[in-house]
Parts: C-alpha cells; structure tokens; sequence
C-alpha cells in the first residue's frame, strides 16, 4: 500500500489497511500517515516505519529520537537533498509548520499547519526543500522519531549538514504564528 499523494495536495492517512482522505492540504508532496498504538497487557506498541505502507524512494540512512521540552520551537529549517520522515507519537502535541519553498513547485510559497502528537499520533513525510518546524504545545516532554534518508553530516560525520537553518534569521518569512 503506497501512501503518495498522487502530486494533488491531499494528505492521505493509512490505517488498518484503509486509505482515508483527512485534510486538503497545500504543499505537493507531503505525505502523512495515522499512527496505530496497539496495547495490550504488557504496555503498547506502535510501528514507526513499514516499507509497505511508504513511497518506494524513501529508505531511510540513519534514526534519532529528540525530546523538546513544553513551549519549545525546533526550526525553521530546510535541506537541500535530505527527505525527513518523523513520527509524532506522545507523550505530548505538537504544532507542526510546513513551507513550500520550492520554486518549481506547483504549491511554492504554500504554507500548512497541523497538530500531532498524543490523541493525534502520526508520521509524515517532508521532502528536500519543505521548511519544517515544530512547537511542543503541551505541557509535558515530547518524543519525536525521525528517520532521514541522509546521514547527519555525511559518512563519518565529515560533511557539511544538509540544512538551511532559518530560526536565527530575523529577515525570514518562516514565522511560526501560535
């Protein structure tokens, strides 16, 4: 099950074998997908990655796990060739911005803003040129898994990184607007 959308700015959202249209949105190319816990007496159990349910090109390099404290913002930045693919799973929401900064994009200068996180657990794709940033607006610690298919800096962490950071950058017109 391919969970493209299809170059229409839809977002489609897989869940138990179900493909399901949630929201429109505006940027070309992202793509995002329900996150399922499963519990059962031992705790629960959520699949972050499965190669059967993402687009064939996305094979992830490398994986972290960051936790941003309550009010935090991390980002705005973009990568040149790097594609991110973060799951947004608890323990508590976030608030997530999305630029097209693209310019041969159909939607360039598109902006998109949607939650996730604890009672909205999803993962998304964000391709190479789509500003990212997110929020913790909750009032607990939260995770965020990425998996990019680009290492960090390059074999042996001797490369440059692949991003354009823009959250120092006062002049910028990627403004997170709570």
């Amino acid at each position: 099950m391919l969970c493209l959308n299809s170059g229409r700015p839809l977002i489609v959202i897989l869940k138990s074998g179900r493909t399901t249209i949630i929201h429109k949105c505006n940027i070309d190319g992202i793509v995002i997908r329900a996150l399922e816990k499963h519990t059962d007496a031992r705790g629960w159990l959520i699949e972050l990655f499965r190669s059967d349910e993402c687009t064939d090109d996305l094979r992830p390099a490398m994986s972290y796990i960051s936790m941003t404290l309550p009010g935090v913002v991390r980002g705005p930045h973009e990568h040149r060739k790097q594609t991110d693919y973060f799951c947004f799973f608890g323990l508590s929401s976030f608030r997530i911005f999305l630029w097209d900064n693209r310019s041969d994009s159909p939607t360039f200068g598109n902006k998109f803003v949607f939650e996730a996180g604890e009672g909205n657990m999803v993962s998304f794709i964000v391709p190479p040129g789509v500003v990212h940033a997110y929020k913790n607006i909750g009032e607990v610690e939260g995770l965020v898994f990425n998996a990019p298919d680009r290492l960090y800096r390059g074999p042996g962490r001797a490369e440059e990184p692949d991003e354009i950071r823009y959250e120092e950058n006062i002049g910028s017109r990627f403004h997170l607007d709570d």
